[in-house]
């Protein structure tokens, strides 16, 4: 079994610094990197368990919803995944988007 933890513990990061960051932090654009960052787990997630499947987007829902976006993209990637450099990749993923994000 892979410990997916690291990932679970960036996402949470990630999530918490988004729900205290200010509004006009996440008008600048932490939320649309946010919102990237859940759409593009998603499509990997929905990739492993739907392999050729055409993939869907994950909805804006707004920016004071992104960061429980990321947590159930998050989530779902990390249950797919299959090794530690997987795991390595999705943490690295969640890392930098939170430093573009400026959060």
């Amino acid at each position: 079994m892979v410990d997916t933890t690291p990932l679970t513990r960036a996402v949470e990061h990630f999530a918490d610094k988004l729900r205290a960051a200010p509004q006009s932090r996440l008008q600048r654009g932490a939320a649309a990197e946010a919102l990237g960052l859940a759409r593009e787990l998603a499509r990997w997630a929905q990739a492993v368990e739907e392999p050729g499947a055409e993939s869907r987007e994950m909805p804006d829902a707004g920016m004071f919803a992104v960061a429980d976006q990321i947590m159930v993209a998050g989530n779902d990637l990390a249950v797919v995944l299959k090794n530690d450099a997987e795991v390595g990749d999705a943490v690295r993923l969640v890392e930098e988007a939170q430093k573009r994000a400026g959060v």
